[in-house]
């Protein structure tokens, strides 16, 4: 039992807290202690790596604190009966960027685990979003060299430095989709390339909606539709070249099509937008490592589907 404090929490805050922690444990014990092996001396710390993580986990999803300052300070002040070991916030922040691929394997456990039963595994929405760490055409982004680059954002008509997340999700009538695989990678990487590169060969009995730029007729219609069953449905894009008569001939037919499939395409734009609203996600401009840059993606994620099952 904890330690009566003069500042406390809220019961109903106390059982998310038992629930997150219980989860974490029973989930470290499982599979995630193998991802954060230790051999030194210090190999079992007073401080456990799943307090790190309940704690991390917790001040997002039930305060929205999501600057390690801030999630120490806050733990320090009304969670210090919980965790009285709590260390100085220079350790704490230490050991939590050590953990990056333990956030990783977190947030793919919990995609894989909790599918809801009225996702319809055979329509698939494909996009990417920006995870930034510095904006502006002349800005250089010094943080993450080797997992960032420059991209630009059409959506916000904006260069950046940073990350792509992309997504490839289940559809669910009138919800958000449910992600069926994320995957990060630098801002540069064109969408179509990373979709044939990771999920292009693994899926099959599919059709999938998208955005423009993952449009590759002869790629999905002579290959894919064939081999594997997959159809990409994009808006149509226009052919470089063709005559004026030709495109106002098919103009009707192209923009109820364009229409029809930005419908379905839509929500996983509304899914990124739930991401950021509950976590702040795009916004990395004040991590300094790579490791940091990774529990900033990897550790939103895991709050954010923390929502779902919790």
């Amino acid at each position: 039992l904890p330690h009566i404090s003069l500042i406390m929490i809220p019961r109903k805050k106390e059982f998310k807290l038992i629930r997150i922690y219980m989860y974490i444990c029973d989930l470290y014990d499982q599979e995630l202690q193998y991802y954060c092996q230790r051999y030194s001396n210090n190999s079992n710390p007073a401080f456990t790596d799943q307090e790190i993580m309940t704690i991390y986990l917790f001040a997002g999803y039930c305060q929205k604190y999501f600057q390690i300052k801030d999630i120490h300070q806050f733990a320090s002040e009304y969670l210090s009966s919980w965790f009285p070991l709590l260390p100085s916030y220079q350790t704490f922040n230490l050991r939590l960027n050590r953990l990056s691929e333990v956030f990783k394997v977190l947030s793919q456990k919990l995609i894989t685990t909790f599918i809801p039963e009225d996702c319809l595994l055979d329509i698939s929405q494909v996009d990417s979003y920006p995870i930034m760490t510095c904006c502006g055409r002349n800005r250089v982004g010094k943080v993450a060299p080797e997992i960032t680059s420059k991209g630009f954002c059409s959506t916000k008509n904006q260069y950046y430095y940073g990350m792509k997340l992309h997504a490839l999700t289940f559809r669910q009538e009138g919800k958000i989709p449910f992600p069926e695989s994320l995957i990060l990678t630098p801002a540069e990487d064109n969408d179509l390339t990373v979709f044939k590169q990771a999920w292009g060969d693994t899926i099959s009995d599919r059709k999938i909606f998208a955005d423009k730029i993952y449009s590759d007729f002869e790629y999905f219609n002579d290959n894919k539709k064939q081999m594997q069953n997959i159809e990409m449905y994009t808006p149509v894009k226009a052919v470089k070249g063709m005559p004026e008569q030709d495109k106002q001939r098919n103009k009707a037919y192209n923009d109820i099509f364009s229409c029809a499939v930005s419908k379905v395409r839509q929500p996983i734009e509304s899914f990124f937008n739930w991401l950021n609203d509950k976590t702040n996600i795009q916004r990395a401009h004040r991590t300094r490592s790579t490791s940091g840059l990774l529990i900033h993606t990897m550790g939103k994620i895991a709050i954010a589907f923390i929502y779902l099952i919790f």
